[in-house]
C-alpha cells in the first residue's frame, strides 16, 4: 500500500470537506479512483452516493458490501494542521475522510489481487450526519441493483487505542429521536405574573419532568437517554414571554423503550401545558433506528480482525450515539465495528482530525473481512 498516496488524499479530503448531499467533488474523486481501478461504477445513488463493484478472480454468487460515509459536519474547523478545512463552517470532525480513504485503499488492494470468489460492493454513502443518506440510497434501489448478502462498516473510535477493534452482536448504536416543544398563550408584565400564564415557569417545570422519564418509566435493566439541549424564550428582563421552546434528543435500543419515551414526552408536555393554561405543541421525529449487528457477521468481524493482526474484543456495551448504517442493517445482515483511533480529540470536536495511523489497520481489516466472507484463492 502506498502510504504517502493515501495520506495525501486523506488530507485533501479534510481540507475540502462537503456536507450531506453536497459531496459533489468528493464523490467525483471517488468515482474516478474506482474507474481507474477497473471497477464497475455507478454515481448519484442517493443523490451523491457512489457504488463500485469488484469481481473476484473466481466467479461466484455471493456479494459482500463494504460501506464508508463521506460527508462532513456543518461546524468550523479549529484545528492547526496544514490541511485544515478551507471551507468556512464545514469540517471533517467525525473522521469520514479517513473512512473514505480506508475503503478506497482496500478497493485498490483487492483490485490488484482479487483472489476471492464472488463480488465486493464498495458503497460510498452521503449524508450520514443526520440526513439519512443510507436511507436515500436504499430508496433509490441500492439493494435491488446490488443485492448484498452481508454488509460491513467501520467507524473510527477515539476511546480505543490504535489497532484495537471492537463490535458486538445485537445493538451497537442507539436509535435517535428529536423532540421540539412549543409552549404558547402566555405573556405579560414581569411585575404582574398573576395576570398571565408563565411560559418560562412551565418550560422549567417541563424540563425537570422530562429528565425523570428514563429513571421512572424505563426498566433499570435497560439503557436509554433523554437530554434537553435547547431552551428558548424571552427578550426582556421585565417581560414574561408569550412563548417558549424546548428541544432535545431521546436515545434507545429497543422498540418498546422508544415507544414508551415518545408517549411519555407527549403526555408530560400536554399535562404541564394544560396545568399552566398554555397551548402545548410538540413535534417528535424518529430519525435513526438502532444499529443492530447480526450474530454471524459480528463474530466474523472479530475473527477477521484477529487474522489481520488487530486486537479484537467484543464491545461490552453499545454506545448511545447513532448511525444511519442502521437502515442498511434493517435490510441486510451485517456488522458495524469500532476501530481505535485514540488518543485524540473526541468525535465532533472542533479540533478533531482523523488519526492517519489508523489507515493501515482499517485497510487490513476490510480486506480480511472480504476473504473471510468470500474465501481466498
Amino acid at each position: 500500500m502506498d502510504d504517502l498516496k493515501w495520506l495525501t488524499l486523506r488530507h485533501q479530503l479534510h481540507q475540502y470537506p462537503e456536507t450531506g448531499f453536497q459531496e459533489i467533488q468528493t464523490s467525483a474523486l471517488i468515482a474516478q479512483y474506482l474507474i481507474e481501478l477497473g471497477l464497475e461504477v455507478e454515481q448519484n445513488v442517493g443523490k451523491t452516493g457512489v457504488v463500485g463493484v469488484l469481481r473476484g478472480r473466481q466467479p461466484g454468487e455471493r456479494l459482500i458490501g463494504l460501506r464508508a460515509d463521506m460527508d462532513a459536519l456543518p461546524m468550523a474547523d479549529q484545528g492547526e494542521s496544514a490541511w485544515r478545512s478551507c471551507h468556512p463552517g464545514i469540517s471533517h470532525a467525525c473522521g469520514h475522510d479517513g473512512h473514505t480513504v480506508m475503503l478506497l485503499a482496500a478497493a485498490e488492494q483487492l483490485a490488484h489481487n482479487p483472489n476471492f470468489t464472488g463480488r465486493v460492493c464498495f458503497i460510498f454513502q452521503p449524508a450520514e450526519e443526520g440526513l439519512a443518506g443510507a436511507k436515500a440510497m436504499i430508496e433509490e434501489g441500492l439493494f435491488e441493483r446490488y443485492p448484498c448478502d452481508a454488509l460491513y462498516a467501520i467507524h473510527n473510535w477515539p476511546e480505543l487505542p490504535v489497532g484495537e477493534l471492537r463490535t458486538r452482536s445485537g445493538p451497537i448504536m442507539a436509535a435517535a429521536d428529536r423532540f421540539d416543544i412549543r409552549l404558547s398563550g402566555g405573556g405579560g408584565h414581569a411585575a404582574q405574573p398573576h395576570l398571565t400564564a408563565d411560559t418560562l415557569l412551565a418550560a422549567s417545570e417541563l424540563v425537570v419532568a422530562l429528565n425523570t422519564l428514563v429513571s421512572r418509566k424505563i426498566t433499570p435493566h435497560e439503557s436509554a437517554l433523554l437530554t434537553v439541549t435547547q431552551i428558548h424564550g424571552g427578550s426582556s428582563h421585565n417581560m414574561i414571554p408569550g412563548e417558549a421552546s424546548i428541544t432535545g434528543t431521546v436515545r434507545t435500543f429497543t422498540a418498546a423503550a422508544r415507544d414508551i419515551l415518545e408517549q411519555q414526552v407527549r403526555i408530560k408536555t400536554k399535562q404541564i401545558g394544560e396545568s399552566y393554561g398554555l397551548q402545548a405543541d410538540i413535534r417528535y421525529h424518529r430519525y435513526y433506528p438502532a444499529t443492530c449487528n447480526t450474530p454471524r457477521e459480528a463474530r466474523l468481524a472479530l475473527e477477521a480482525a484477529e487474522q489481520a493482526g488487530l486486537t479484537a474484543q467484543p464491545a461490552e456495551y453499545p454506545a448511545l450515539t447513532s448511525e444511519d448504517f442502521s437502515f442498511m442493517l434493517q435490510e441486510k445482515p451485517g456488522a458495524y465495528v469500532w476501530l481505535g483511533s485514540g488518543p485524540s480529540h473526541p468525535l465532533h470536536h472542533p479540533c478533531f482530525d482523523f488519526n492517519d495511523k489508523v489507515i493501515p489497520y482499517g485497510v487490513r481489516w476490510l480486506c480480511a473481512i472480504v476473504h473471510k466472507e468470500l474465501g481466498e484463492i
